[in-house]
């Protein structure tokens, strides 16, 4: 009897020892996420796991109005989303995705979400504490927890007969100490070897089920203290999630014994490990879940979406945060497309030169390499993407239409499918010719047009493509080497270059926009820079001004 209370007693301890530890752990999570607001986040993220997170967005795509994969990697999106994606579980990190690959269209939309960043922002408590709950949800390394939700469609539950009677193999067992000790220990022993060695054979075979589910409770868990939170600035999310919550009381019934209550565990899990070693009640649990999930999918995804939403806003909110400045943009739909910004930036770069511009003619942008033409053009189109997603941008004014986004820039040879790069180019640039309507504008950015051809032809085939788009219900901004284009489609398009200065053997950019032609030919300078000869440098100079003056290139003598 002594030895019973004691055990008692040891247990208690335990019990209320990890009662106090949960409650510090969410003390200190608390203050972390306090700490973490507005900072960029340091999450990092593979190849595989950026491509697991496609798995929502999937689901969701719309080929024509979305920002296709092109224009995402053109933009360099990957390394933005990393940097802007302060989200607290593995839904809103994938809802997250999805909704910068998505512009909205919808004014009434795009102002919801702006209300509720400013919540957010504005009511630090409140947020963490909806973050606190968001958190316990978790992160999952290497998979989609919607892509598998979705997948146990394809998975038959199994008999739970051989389970149980393993179970009663150790119960026999240990009543046969009280009958043989010697027989019932060996049978012990040989019984728990016997469980061990099925339950791990068993469980690698729906490992990563059995981690969808056990994230499938956290999610319901923390769902279920969300509501409760009872913050009205979210009701009407939180009424929706309860509504669908209702459902799954009878599943959760038993939950502890498949799932930590904690993300981070604790001490009474590490002993329900072992319990679930030799008992296969997680197992047992999988099989009796798994029908209810299949049946009840479509609620399941509703609240994956609405708490994905939740998260998604506050981490757009942090990133507000993150920025010296930004505005919340002003977007019209119909009536010719326009574009209006005022000391716009990127948000990738260290040390930024803010430019401007108002147009509602397409724009050519010449100047050399690296003064800044390529990374204009990004910018821009990066702002286009986060005004029409998360309603901000960085910028001190931003007034254009709705747009759908495209880009055609950093493109290359596709080996694979033995494509050279211009046919990887002209493909390229037919997708968007494609996408043009009349009901929804484009805003479309070029770099370097055909680039991957001759001069005569490239000059020929550019003028006639940008055309083409300049006369469309499209808003263009090509950046371009060409010289000769800014002369064949100053009707249509306008003019704008960045410049440099060969000053004390370097060349200096300013990184900044100016109206009008290129005039700057620093590139004959620069081969002086780098130590060509005199003569190679005069005969260029000359060749170059007698085509200015005459439209023909001189040839060269014996």
């Amino acid at each position: 009897m002594k030895y019973l209370f004691f055990i008692l007693i040891v247990v208690l301890i335990l019990v209320i020892w990890s009662i106090v530890n949960d409650y510090n752990q969410r003390k200190r999570l608390k203050i972390q996420l306090k700490e973490e607001w507005g900072e960029v986040s340091n999450e990092e993220y593979s190849s595989e796991k950026l491509e697991y997170l496609r798995a929502y967005y999937t689901s969701v795509q719309d080929e024509c109005l979305d920002v296709d994969d092109i224009t995402w990697n053109d933009l360099d999106m990957d390394e933005l989303y990393m940097q802007i994606n302060n989200t607290q579980s593995a839904i809103g990190e994938e809802y997250r995705y999805a909704l910068l690959k998505k512009p909205c269209f919808s004014g009434e939309e795009l102002e919801e979400r702006n209300r509720l960043m400013h919540f957010f922002d504005r009511e630090e408590e409140k947020r963490s504490s909806l973050q606190t709950e968001l958190y316990q949800i978790g992160k999952l390394k290497n998979i989609s927890v919607y892509e598998y939700i979705n997948r146990l469609d394809s998975q038959e539950a199994k008999s739970n007969l051989s389970h149980y009677l393993m179970i009663l193999a150790l119960i026999v067992s240990a009543a046969l100490i009280f009958v043989n000790p010697g027989v019932g220990g060996f049978c012990i022993v040989a019984v728990l070897i016997n469980n061990i060695y099925q339950y791990y054979s068993y469980k690698g075979k729906i490992d990563k089920y059995l981690t969808v589910f056990s994230f499938i409770l956290r999610l319901l868990k923390s769902a279920r203290q969300i509501v409760a939170l009872d913050i009205p600035e979210i009701k009407s999310y939180t009424d929706r999630i309860n509504e669908d919550l209702k459902l799954f009381d009878k599943f959760r019934k038993g939950s502890f014994i498949l799932v930590s209550g904690n993300v981070g565990g604790s001490l009474a899990d590490a002993m329900l490990d072992y319990v679930r070693m030799m008992f296969h009640f997680d197992l047992i649990k999988y099989n009796s879940m798994l029908s209810f999930i299949k049946k009840n999918r479509k609620t399941l995804n509703r609240l994956f979406e609405n708490i994905g939403y939740l998260d998604s806003m506050a981490a757009a909110a942090s990133f507000r945060r993150q920025l010296d400045y930004y505005c919340e943009p002003v977007l019209t739909a119909g009536g010719k497309p326009n574009l209006s910004v005022t000391d716009l930036y990127h948000p990738l770069l260290e040390a930024p030169i803010p430019n401007s511009i108002s147009e509602r003619r397409s724009v050519l942008i010449t100047g050399s390499n690296a003064s800044g033409k390529s990374t204009f053009i990004k910018t821009l189109a990066i702002n286009a993407i986060l005004s029409q997603t998360v309603f901000t941008s960085i910028s001190k004014s931003y007034k254009a239409s709705y747009f759908m986004i495209y880009s055609s820039m950093a493109l290359r040879d596709n080996i694979l499918s033995k494509e050279s790069y211009y046919i990887v180019e002209i493909k390229s640039l037919k997708r968007i010719l494609d996408r043009i309507n009349k009901d929804i504008p484009i805003l479309c950015f070029i770099d370097e047009v055909l680039r991957g051809t001759n001069t005569l032809e490239r000059i020929a085939a550019s003028s006639r493509i940008l055309s083409s788009l300049g006369k469309s219900n499209a808003l263009v901004f090509a950046a371009t080497h060409d010289i000769e284009l800014t002369h064949i489609m100053e009707e249509i398009y306008s003019n704008y270059h960045f410049q440099e200065r060969i000053s004390d053997h370097e060349i200096l950019f300013d990184y900044k926009l100016y109206q009008g032609k290129a005039v700057s030919k620093n590139a004959i300078k620069l081969l002086n820079l780098l130590g060509y000869s005199e003569d190679i440098i005069q005969n260029a100079e000359r060749a170059a001004e007698d085509f200015l003056a005459n439209g023909e290139w001189s040839k060269i003598k014996n």
